[in-house]
């Protein structure tokens, strides 16, 4: 029989044991922690059987094996039913261990109470679980890593700042982690050294800000992480301010505009008093700006604590959440300064009144402006005479009190003759200067209830108040005599006449329009008959005005229908009796007009400035024709007038050489004629002009001399070669003394000058012989010749010098 060991060593274990026999699978002993354990003392538990300590299917299973699997041992977790009925977590192990002498074995089940480290255990993972929980709640990214920056810990907020992808994240690698993290940093280099400097300061705390590549701003924190009081790691928090950062960069502008804004700001608080004031408003108030803070906003205005106006103001922000009007700001010097107030209200979330800002707009200038566009609305800029809309007020009060009153009133339209020549010689600015002085005088012509009117230009409106035609003829000879009195402006003394057409109201028009319309109707026949004067509308006038329209018209059609042709007037060397030159002259014979006289429509071309193409064609046609002289073996100078119009053109002169050039005509036989009016005009580039044509060697002459604002001065100074005495100089040779004093002596004064003289409009041999006695150089007329078409004077080209002399010595029409 064999001997049972003894099992005292065993209840100094601190696991709990059975031993269990191989065949039977009893419980042949347990020790005393095994009865704590279970619950169950040693007696009750020996003799049972080990399927007791069973309670869940795997161990059933076990202990079903065969004895040979189950001498092979487990070691697991398993539970373990007390007899209290509560399961214990154990951590249990089977094997077989030798049983007595003989080599006898027995199963060893030991059991050790696992429950409290799995307690701790899952209080460990509960813990760990509301951590992750609070770091993935976090509003900032949270990266945790140890010494050598390994990652040990992030949250999804940092994946979301960073556009970090799933993936990269799952595949846990460091390094792709950080090389993404710098790809998505602006600077990605400069975020990489950063981390690196951090990186060796492992007990520095630092705060770093950092701008994403989708604009999105980070502030980075970092702080050391302890365990022990020594460094284990670093954990490293990015919070999102980019919303922080507009505002503050909204913040910094607001004060930046408010600092420097020119209009004048204040901000009070909930009981209406200022807290501040801006520059602009400092300036706007004055001096005493800072002695209004801490004192109710209405008080700049003067009015204190203006009840009636806050009650305003109260409604408008109870309205609109704002009051908005025009108020009047005293300032320190006594005067007051016309102010636009916008004062809004700015309230918390719950409606209550917690600041409000005031903005002044300093409205002086406006109304300044405003004034003077109502001053411009009704008066005339240059002359500040009232204008047509404010004659046109007047007039129509004027119509409503004749209807009721049976009276009437006159109209005159007044127009400066020739004031063209003064913008054209003397410059647009002295012009201006002296319908200035125009206005003056006709003002002082007229009554306080007259009104004087500037149209435009230089063209005046009358109203004369209760006016008849005895009074406007009175009006009229006033006006003509003091504006024959000379002007004085920059010391040069100089008289204006003008032309003046009336009509009276109401038979001559019932508006305005049609007054304005007949007086400048009338006005127009005062100028066809020698200006200067004054008439009154006729009814037939209208007749002739239409006249006037039909030839512009007809003459604009003119050189389409070949209706234009170009004479030529030979000009005779006085000591030779030979040809020397021709005058272009342009003719227009109308089917309807019949020969339209270039006194008639050669005015006509000037106002409409029709001239310039006139003169262009004409121009051409002279060099054409010149051209062909000379190839026939017969090269005279051609002379063409230019006018002031035609000779401002840009590209005059380049014009006038590309002529020559295409008909290979010299540049000597040119001859320009040219006003005294072009020579006054512009000057200085006048003079350059000049100056290039002569140096291409065209002949500059000078028309009419004597009629126009002769100047000596101009003669010295510019490259002028020849003189044309005006014939109304020459029409009274030999007998007016007048006549024979002028044309001797502009010839002396060519002669003394070396510059060739012609007189024009030579018509008798007896004037032809003065002439020669004071030594004209040439002269032109019917006494040689009228203008002659191209193929006649062609013909008197050709004709023998002593044919021609004979023609001249009897005053022959050729």
């Amino acid at each position: 029989m064999t001997t049972a060991p003894s099992y005292g060593w065993l209840d100094g274990l601190q696991e709990a044991v059975w031993l269990v026999d191989e065949g039977s699978l009893l419980i042949l002993h347990a020790n005393a922690v095994a009865e704590r354990l279970t619950g169950s003392s040693v007696q009750a538990m020996v003799g049972a059987s080990v399927l007791s300590l069973a309670c869940t299917p795997q161990d059933l299973a076990f202990w079903g094996e065969p004895a040979l699997v189950v001498a092979g041992g487990i070691h697991s977790h398993t539970c373990l039913l007390r007899a209290d009925g509560a399961l214990v977590s154990v951590n249990r192990q089977v094997a077989r261990v030798p049983w007595g002498a003989g080599g006898a074995t027995v199963f060893m089940v030991t059991m050790l109470d696992h429950s409290a480290q799995e307690a701790t255990e899952r209080e460990l993972e509960t813990l760990l679980s509301e951590l992750r929980a609070t770091l993935d709640s976090a509003a900032d990214g949270m990266l945790v890593c140890d010494l050598d920056g390994r990652v040990r810990a992030f949250n999804q907020r940092l994946a979301q700042l960073w556009s970090i992808p799933r993936e990269l994240l799952l595949a846990r690698d460091d390094a792709a982690v950080y090389a993404h993290m710098a790809s998505q940093a602006q600077d990605g280099a400069a975020y990489t050294d950063r981390l690196a400097a951090i990186a060796r300061e492992p007990m520095q705390e630092s705060t770093d800000i950092l701008a994403l590549r989708n604009a999105t701003v980070l502030e980075l924190r970092t702080v050391p992480q302890f365990s022990q009081g020594r460094p284990v790691g670093r954990v490293y928090s990015y919070r999102d301010i980019t919303r922080q950062t507009e505002i503050q960069a909204s913040l910094r502008l607001a004060a930046r505009v408010f600092e420097s804004s020119l209009d004048a700001i204040f901000i009070a608080d909930s009981q209406y008093r200022i807290l501040r004031m801006n520059p602009g408003c400092e300036r706007l108030v004055g001096p005493s700006a800072k002695t209004f803070e801490g004192c109710v906003a209405a008080s700049l205005f003067g009015g204190g604590s203006d009840a009636a106006f806050m009650e305003q103001v109260l409604e408008g922000w109870a309205r609109e959440g704002f009051w908005e009007g025009e108020l009047w700001l005293p300032r320190d010097n006594g005067a007051y300064c016309a102010v636009q107030l916008s004062w809004v209200a700015l309230r918390d979330d719950e409606g209550r009144l917690v600041q409000s800002i005031g903005f002044m707009r300093d409205l002086t200038l406006q109304h300044a402006a405003q004034k003077r566009i109502e001053e411009l609305a009704y008066s005339d800029v240059l002359t500040g005479l009232p204008n047509r809309l404010l004659l046109s007020q007047r007039v129509d009060t004027a119509i409503q009190g004749a209807r009721q009153s049976d009276t009437g009133f006159a109209i005159l339209f007044l127009d400066l003759d020739r004031f063209k020549i003064i913008n054209d010689s003397l410059g647009h600015p002295f012009g201006d200067r002296v319908l200035q002085l125009v206005a003056e005088r006709l003002q002082a012509c007229l009554r306080q209830t007259d009104m004087l009117c500037r149209l435009g230009g230089d063209e005046f409106v009358v109203y004369l108040h209760g006016g008849d035609a005895v009074v406007a003829e009175s009006v009229a000879r006033r006006i003509l005599d003091d504006m024959l009195k000379p002007f004085m402006l920059d010391g040069m003394g100089f008289s204006i006449q003008c032309s003046i057409g009336m009509a009276l109201y109401p038979q001559d028009g019932t508006s305005l329009d049609e007054l304005i319309k007949q007086a400048d109707t009338a006005m127009y026949r005062v100028k066809e008959r020698g200006r200067g004067s004054f008439g009154f509308y006729q009814p037939q006038m209208n007749a002739n005005l239409l006249s006037r329209m039909q030839m512009e018209h007809a003459m604009r059609q003119a050189l389409g229908l070949s209706r234009m042709a170009v004479h030529y007037q030979p000009q005779v060397n006085m000591a030779t009796g030979r040809i020397s030159g021709a005058e272009a002259l342009i003719r227009w014979t109308d089917p309807e007009f019949g020969a339209v006289s270039p006194a008639q429509f050669i005015p006509l071309a000037e106002e409409s400035g029709y001239i310039v193409t006139l003169g262009a064609w004409v121009m051409e046609q002279a060099v054409r024709e010149a051209a062909v002289w000379m190839h026939s073996g017969m090269p005279i100078m051609i002379s063409v007038n230019v006018s002031a119009l035609e000779f401002r053109q840009p590209d005059f002169v380049d014009r006038i050489t590309r002529l020559l050039a295409v008909h290979q005509l010299p540049p000597t036989l040119l001859e320009l004629e040219l006003t005294e009016t072009i020579l006054l005009q512009d000057a200085q580039e006048m003079e350059q002009r000049l100056r290039v044509l002569a140096g291409l060697g065209i002949g500059l002459a000078i028309d009419d001399f004597g009629t126009g604002y002769s100047s000596l001065a101009y003669l010295k100074k510019l490259p002028i070669h020849k003189l044309k005495i005006d014939q109304s100089f020459v029409r009274g040779l030999p007998d007016d003394d007048g006549d024979r004093a002028i044309v001797s002596a502009i010839i002396s004064m060519g002669r003394a000058m070396h510059i060739e003289v012609v007189a024009e409009g030579v018509e008798t041999e007896t004037q032809q012989a003065v002439l020669l006695q004071m030594q004209c150089d040439h002269y032109q007329g019917f006494l040689c010749a009228p203008g002659l078409p191209a193929q006649e004077f062609r013909a008197l080209l050709g004709k023998p010098l002593s044919d021609k002399a004979q023609g001249k010595r009897n005053g022959i029409q050729i």
